[in-house]
């Protein structure tokens, strides 16, 4: 972020690492990897033509792109959980982090952080049911070929952004627990309610005794066992 920030890094500028000591995720949570084994990069995104009130456009095409990448190797189970994990059946399989700089009158630039587990089969913790693309395949991989693979993967979804309710359709079509009955968390409450889709602005719609609309960070996903 510092180089965006200093103008030294431009639209479509990605910085790959084979280790990370202070990788971020969502709600504060830190995205930790061994050394080598994983996918671990960042994306400079000019988001123009995209208004500040489209921001969800942006996450939904990096969600796409990574999810066109990771299911031409893992399959038909590979999944976008809402608002942009990266699932495998109930596991996770990569994180996205897209953070912006919105000026007064417009959206100057974002950083999409992207963590996706290649080949790794040992992980330090089991708090996310982790999973690798190794231990999907039984195959191991070329780090450095499957991040230009990505790279591909997220240039076409970016232009794609161009045409919004095609985007969110395909979206919605790799939604994890489309239609099905899930347990989500507010607060101190877990409660049980029905997948519908999303909003243009990324709002989760659920159905229960109503629909519902969430926010990103309102509520948490309760995975069964």
């Amino acid at each position: 972020m510092g180089q965006a920030t200093a103008g030294n890094a431009g639209h479509g500028t990605v910085y790959f690492a084979l280790e990370q000591t202070a990788g971020k995720g969502q709600r504060g949570k830190t995205w930790v990897t061994t050394i080598g084994e994983n996918i671990m990069m960042s994306v400079v995104i000019d988001p123009h033509p995209l208004k500040t009130s489209q921001q969800f456009l942006l996450s939904a095409a990096i969600a796409l792109g990574c999810y066109d990448f990771f299911k031409n190797y893992a399959g038909e189970e590979t999944r976008i959980k809402w608002p942009n994990d990266i699932y495998w059946r109930d596991r996770k399989a990569g994180g996205i982090l897209i953070e912006s700089r919105v000026g007064s009158e417009d959206w100057q630039w974002s950083i999409a952080g992207m963590g996706i587990n290649i080949n790794q089969t040992q992980f330090a913790s089991q708090a996310l049911r982790p999973v690798s693309l190794k231990q999907i395949t039984g195959k191991t991989y070329d780090i450095n070929a499957l991040a230009r693979e990505l790279c591909t993967s997220l240039e076409n979804r970016y232009q794609a952004i161009r045409h919004p309710a095609q985007l969110l359709a395909n979206y919605e079509q790799a939604l994890y627990k489309l239609h099905q009955t899930v347990k989500l968390k507010k607060a101190s409450g877990v409660f049980e309610t029905t997948i519908q889709g999303v909003t243009p602005s990324g709002q989760l719609i659920t159905r229960d005794t109503l629909e519902r609309h969430f926010d990103v960070g309102e509520v948490e996903w309760v995975i069964r066992d």
